[in-house]
């Protein structure tokens, strides 16, 4: 299989992470916060695999006839063609509510 992952997805993981570091400094290292990045990102790469398809909880994933999956964390919105999927977005599940702008 190929993997394309849209610039939205890494925004999202990115700006999610981000806003942690700055909210608990004191505590949110720099390695946990690249780990945790690493993580994410690696989990993308199981979707069709290991991670299940599912149908989108979100109206605007469902508008767009995404597939979700879930891993840890974070819900992703990814099609299907031929070879290739393709991850359209990414969204922490603290932010898998309709109101949500990721």
């Amino acid at each position: 299989m190929n993997y394309v992952i849209r610039d939205r997805c890494i925004r999202n993981i990115a700006s999610f992470y981000n806003h942690v570091a700055r909210k608990y400094r004191n505590t949110y290292t720099k390695q946990l916060m690249h780990k945790n990045l690493d993580e994410a990102i690696d989990a993308m790469f199981l979707i069709e695999q290991s991670l299940l398809r599912r149908r989108p909880t979100l109206k605007r994933w469902q508008n767009q006839g995404w597939d979700m999956a879930h891993a840890g964390h974070w819900y992703y919105a990814y099609t299907v063609s031929n070879h290739t999927i393709t991850i359209e977005d990414a969204c922490h599940e603290q932010n898998m509510y309709e109101d949500a702008q990721m």
